[in-house]
């Protein structure tokens, strides 16, 4: 099938040819089709399926038929969970779109809000926007939701693990009670439908991957070795195998900046990515992974789902995530488009349980393996007790450390006397 047999503009086919595409995915085929007849959409597709493609070119086709209004009010609106999926979004909204006369905008928090009220007074067609920053404008009445036609949430079920559903409840207020609606979520949860109970209208139901399952062609395997092995193994792996481009996923935000630090000190360059990060530095940070200049990019969960990184081929989880669903959100940022891709756990024996929970969800055991030199030497009674003793080092030393600064004289403020 060709993308010129689902009825695209001649427009879009253009722009669809510059980026190489020849055909379309499964999630393309089944949901494009009945968004250009302008039904409501229930869709499951995981990321890196082609799915922002799905909805947004036969939203520029509906938009571009149209009569241009003169003010330009928003007349499309797609919510995004995070700062990285917006811009992402409206990256690809503006490429498919280059060969239109439609503008399309990215709101989100974490950066100034002036230039994109600025840009919102020039008029714009289709608005990319995380729920908070739309709120906050929209509170401003620096953007006017009234003229909507097409409402898109993209990863509806992250949106709601990361609490937003107030915000989107809120929006759906404000927008016009005749439009579109397309919803694209990973899973059909039990939370999800009842979301799409509320506001979708006789729904099209459309699955193109099954739910919670790893891309079929990720190689994955599991290295056991002690906890303390782990950064010297994660080296050895990319300088001896040259890896060019890796992303590793930690717990923790502390965590990924201290393997950054490491990784750096052994000559290999890396960058940070989580919430503690500005927008400005994340962007940096993954600006110049896809570049080239930063050979490891650091996340935590925050970039498990959403980042669209080409032909990846290497994913490391340097510890597992307690949640068996966030592993398959993680290893999902390699093997797309088609691409082979490699995702590889480093576990150490107190991960044991999330190996298990892991291998229940995905209805099949993973290959483990043990390098020469990082073999396992630790009990989890070890690795218990130190975790233990770390943590009562560390509650003594936050201890000391209060009783250490200087207390104020004379029992805190002095009362002034009457006088």
């Amino acid at each position: 099938m060709s993308f010129k047999t689902l009825g695209l503009s001649d427009a879009l086919l253009r722009s669809i040819s510059k980026k190489g595409y020849t055909s379309p995915t499964p999630i393309q085929q089944k949901a494009i089709p009945n968004i250009l007849e302008r039904k409501d959409i229930l869709a499951s597709a995981q990321t890196g399926s082609g799915k922002t493609a799905a909805f947004a070119l036969p939203m520029l086709q509906i938009l571009n038929n149209q009569a241009q209004l003169r003010q330009r009010p928003v007349r499309a609106l797609i919510l995004t969970p995070t700062r990285e999926l917006a811009a992402q979004v409206y990256e690809e909204f503006k490429e498919y779109g280059e060969f239109t006369s439609l503008r399309a905008a990215v709101i989100f928090g974490g950066v100034n809000a002036n230039p994109q009220i600025r840009t919102l007074r020039q008029g714009v067609d289709i608005l990319v926007a995380t729920p908070g920053r739309l709120l906050d404008l929209q509170n401003q009445r620096a953007v006017s939701l009234s003229n909507v036609e097409v409402l898109v949430l993209d990863e509806a079920d992250r949106m709601l693990d990361m609490g937003f559903l107030r915000d989107i409840k809120k929006i759906i207020a404000l927008l016009p009670a005749k439009r579109q609606n397309l919803l694209f979520s990973a899973t059909f949860s039990k939370e999800i439908k009842e979301l799409a109970n509320t506001f979708l209208h006789h729904p099209v139901q459309v699955e193109a991957t099954p739910e919670n399952t790893a891309v079929e062609i990720i190689d994955q395997i599991v290295y056991r070795t002690d906890k303390s092995k782990k950064t010297d193994l994660v080296i050895k792996l990319i300088s001896e195998g040259d890896w060019q481009q890796v992303l590793i996923f930690t717990r923790t935000k502390h965590g990924a900046n201290r393997l950054c630090q490491k990784l750096d000190k052994a000559g290999i360059s890396a960058a940070a990515i989580h919430g503690n990060k500005s927008q400005g530095a994340r962007t940096k940070a993954l600006s110049g992974f896809k570049s080239g200049k930063v050979r490891v990019l650091v996340a935590t969960d925050i970039a498990a789902r959403g980042l669209d990184i080409p032909l990846l081929p290497h994913v490391i989880n340097y510890e597992l995530p307690n949640i068996p669903e966030d592993y398959v959100h993680r290893i999902g940022r390699t093997g797309r488009a088609g691409a082979s891709g490699e995702a590889i756990s480093i576990v150490s024996v107190d991960e044991n349980e999330y190996v298990a929970g892991i291998e229940k969800l995905l209805g099949e055991p993973l290959q483990s393996e043990t390098i020469s030199g990082f073999e396992v030497t630790e009990s989890l009674s070890e690795v218990l007790e130190r975790k233990a003793e770390n943590k009562a080092q560390n509650q003594r030393g936050r201890q000391n450390s209060n009783k250490k600064k200087p207390q104020p004289k004379g029992g805190g403020f002095k009362r002034r006397g009457r006088r």
